[in-house]
């Protein structure tokens, strides 16, 4: 065996004042559970802790307060604290099996081992998770069970003929899978009670019509137990014949019932891979439709064989389906349902509610039934699937798997591994937490297994309830008021009907004045400031809603949230409140810490603070000019810029020109001036350390002048500046009225010559078109009115040309 142990903690912070403490956030669930004793205080939270010093507490401080977060104790200077911590310890640890089929040596089913460890031994405490890894193999010839169930109503007479020589066809083809596989086979049809079946005497007989020899009808009937003889099952099936019943749902779940719980004297199962083949082409009844036959029982889930026949059947309802899951997970069997393609839907959502189940799709005559039930083998194996048994009330479990090809899984797929082949390897990572100790704080015993197999992780729960100290109690000590309570883990544990730090008050005299008067402030009437109330003449402070909120102090006259607040947070996010005032952190002042001592938000872009033109308070400048804004008083929406700004003090200085000459040594003396020949010799952007800025200004002689400006890193402000203007030349009037009369004369002469173009253009057109009209005229005189003949011709009618 192993040991292995998972601690971890959460520690807050917190501080210790004269009259009262100061919790951090993660702390305070400690105070505020207002423990008594050590017990209580470690069963609030894992952080908190019980400081078991006899002097620890100060004056006026309750009970309650050695229970805190750990940290915070050490801090007030507690030597000895309780602090228990969970563990983890493995009790059983026999690594997982490497087998070959093919092997000399052949194991036993119980000395096969899949999954790893097999017992833990856990201790818990409240909030702390105890965390331990399980490693599951899918263990090559692994042995397998297989019972095949088959309704024998009238409509599965042409599947029994498949069937029969189903037990030597199936041994053929598992033995690639494993070389120990047993078969037996079952039958069932219905209740042997109306409506269900015919019970005239002669349908009891032979409940079939149209002369067909069938047996009579039966609820269920175990044919053959588990055998590895292949001959011997299809022996007995094809002894087997056709029964039949007047509805179509199928009584299966009665022998799904049996076939579970009558486990080894009458089925035969093993403690291995067990898998039931229920075959059928109908649907089937559930609990509740055994009234329709007046039963009205529910099924008590237990083995009713007799003769190998169940003989229950119109005794007790069929069973639920809920009830079925539990039985089939009981004993470990995986499902196969084989149904024909009509009843495809039914069985996909009755396995949908089986866990480790399938579906496959049975052929009309079974003819397929050796293929459906390898494949459905191999779907079912290649997945593991992790479930624990019922689970102490206050307890949690999760799981995280690490599968195949780095496949990662949580939550509820934390539970699960697919696509698994034989010989691989996974592992689980499962965490137990108890929010509480359980009534009683006995031992306990839960299990995780894989379903489907009959190998369990068994892990025994014992819970951590008091502290060490307790065991070491003085029973009625005289340093608890006279005796009135046990004296253990430096302080008194009252007796019932007492309180106070040492039992020294009965609760019937918790209000008497003497007691009140010692919970007032002086020259003051109000009991622990009205934020308590007074128990055994001392303050017990109210608890708030946010438990990071606490009253404290003798008298609860502090507290810890009604300090000055700033951008809406206690102490402007920047400090701790004491008693009512802002503790501020470093580089923090004012009533509410608002104010920085931090000047890098007010440096400018020029390494000044607040540009020169302004005070930093609070880390925020200050500008002293209205016109300057921005966060270092570096925007002016209204000035003209810096090289307009300082145009006219530069002109006048450099040049003894501008609307400033008059009064430029009296307004333009505030920077340093210097000359350069040329503009490649003014100051570049990358020659300084500080920022500069290159101006170009014209004169009102259109001349232009260039310089820059900037301020230097001790507040001097530098100008340098060409000192050549760069003024235009004025123009050549010779050439360019050369150049306009010129163009006035070429302009004319071209204009010319367009016309007297466009004129030849029109003539040449008017020319031809008259030439056309000319060659187009015809002229006939015999036509026109106004000619005349001179001569006249008679023709004489009498003439005939003699």
């Amino acid at each position: 065996s192993q040991h292995d142990s998972v601690f971890w903690s959460g520690r807050g912070e917190g501080r210790r004042r004269e009259g009262g403490c100061f919790p951090a956030k993660n702390g305070s669930i400690c105070i505020k559970a207002n423990a008594q004793s050590c017990g209580e205080c470690i069963q609030v939270s894992e952080i908190c802790g019980w400081c078991t010093d006899e002097k620890f507490l100060s004056e006026g401080e309750s009970k309650s307060a050695r229970c805190d977060d750990v940290t915070y104790l050490k801090k007030k200077d507690c030597k000895n604290i309780e602090d228990p911590r969970g563990s983890t310890e493995i009790t059983q640890n026999k690594d997982v099996t490497v087998r070959n089929k093919d092997g000399n040596v052949k194991l036993k089913p119980e000395e096969i081992t899949q999954i790893q460890p097999q017992k833990l031994k856990v201790t818990l405490r409240s909030g702390e998770p105890q965390t331990f890894d399980l490693k599951f193999k899918r263990a090559e010839d692994y042995p397998i069970d297989l019972y095949y169930l088959m309704d024998l109503s009238f409509s599965m007479k042409d599947d029994l003929e498949n069937v029969k020589n189903l037990g030597t066809d199936l041994m053929r083809e598992m033995r690639e899978i494993t070389s120990d596989f047993r078969i037996g086979f079952g039958s069932f049809v219905e209740k042997t009670v109306m409506p269900y079946i015919s019970t005239t005497p002669a349908r009891l007989i032979n409940p079939c019509s149209n002369n067909e020899n069938c047996t009579s009808p039966f609820s269920y009937k175990n044919v053959l137990k588990l055998t590895s003889n292949g001959d011997r099952f299809n022996q007995l099936v094809s002894q087997q014949q056709i029964s039949g019943n007047l509805d179509s749902p199928e009584g299966g779940f009665d022998a799904i019932m049996q076939v579970a719980v009558c486990e080894v004297s009458q089925i035969g199962w093993r403690n291995v891979t067990r898998l039931l083949v229920f075959s059928t082409d109908a649907g089937f009844h559930f609990a509740g439709d055994g009234k329709l036959g007046g039963i009205v029982l529910p099924n008590d889930g237990k083995c009713h064989l007799e003769n190998n026949v169940y003989s229950m059947s119109h005794y007790y309802d069929y069973p639920s389906i809920a009830h079925l899951v539990q039985k089939l997970s009981d004993h470990n069997i995986q499902t196969i349902f084989a149904v024909t393609e009509e009843f495809q839907p039914v069985y996909q959502e009755l396995k949908n509610l089986i866990p480790k189940s399938a579906v496959g799709t049975l052929s009309s005559n079974s003819s397929n039934v050796i293929k459906l039930i390898i494949d459905a083998y191999n779907s079912l194996s290649s997945e593991v699937i992790l479930e624990n048994s019922k689970l102490p009330e206050g307890v949690s479990i999760s799981y995280k798997a690490f599968c195949k090809n780095g496949v990662r899984g949580t939550e509820d797929n934390g539970r699960k591994c697919t696509n698994i082949s034989i010989g691989d390897e996974v592992s689980f990572k499962i965490s137990i937490e108890s929010q509480k100790c359980p009534s009683g704080g006995k031992p306990e015993v839960i299990t995780v297994k894989p379903l489907g197999f009959n190998e369990e992780v068994a892990i025994e729960l014992n819970f951590i309830c008091d502290c060490e100290c307790a065991k070491k109690g003085e029973p009625n000590s005289p340093k608890c008021h006279g005796g009135n309570g046990i004296f253990e883990c430096g302080a008194c544990k009252c007796n019932e009907g007492r309180i106070g730090r040492e039992c020294e008050c009965s609760k019937d005299e918790v209000r008497s004045d003497d007691l009140d008067a010692n919970c007032r402030k002086p020259n003051s009437t109000d009991i622990c400031s009205n934020n308590g109330e007074c128990l055994c003449g001392t303050c017990e402070c109210k608890k708030r809603e946010n438990p990071a909120e606490v009253y404290s102090g003798k008298y609860c006259e502090c507290d810890n949230f009604n300090c000055d607040r700033s951008g809406n947070l206690l102490c402007g996010g920047h400090g701790r409140c004491e008693c009512r005032k802002c503790i501020c952190d470093t580089n923090y002042t004012g009533n509410a810490c608002e104010c920085s001592l931090d000047e890098s938000t007010c440096l400018a872009k020029n390494g000044q603070l607040c540009n020169g033109r302004g005070k930093c308070e609070c880390g925020i400048c200050k500008c002293e000019d209205p016109k300057f804004q921005g966060p270092t008083c570096e925007v002016c929406p209204t000035c003209p810029g810096v090289c307009t700004e300082h145009k006219d003090c530069v002109q006048c200085r450099a040049f003894g020109d501008g609307e400033k000459k008059e009064m430029c040594q009296k307004e333009c003396s505030y920077f340093n001036l210097i000359k350069v020949k040329d503009r490649k010799d003014l100051p570049q952007p990358t020659d300084q350390s500080f920022p500069l800025t290159h101006c170009k200004e014209k004169d009102a002689n259109d001349c232009w002048f260039y310089y820059t400006y900037a301020i230097t890193k001790n507040s001097t402000k530098e100008v340098f500046v060409v000192e050549k203007l760069d003024c235009p030349s004025g123009p050549d009037i010779i050439p360019i009225v050369a150049g306009v009369v010129a163009g006035i004369v070429l302009i004319g002469l071209a204009l010319l010559l367009i016309w007297k173009l466009l004129m030849i253009i029109h003539d040449r057109r008017e020319f031809a078109k008259f030439e056309k009209e000319k060659m187009n005229a015809k002229w006939d005189t015999g036509e026109n009115p106004i000619y005349k003949s001179a001569v006249t011709t008679v023709i004489n009618p009498k003439y005939e040309g003699k």
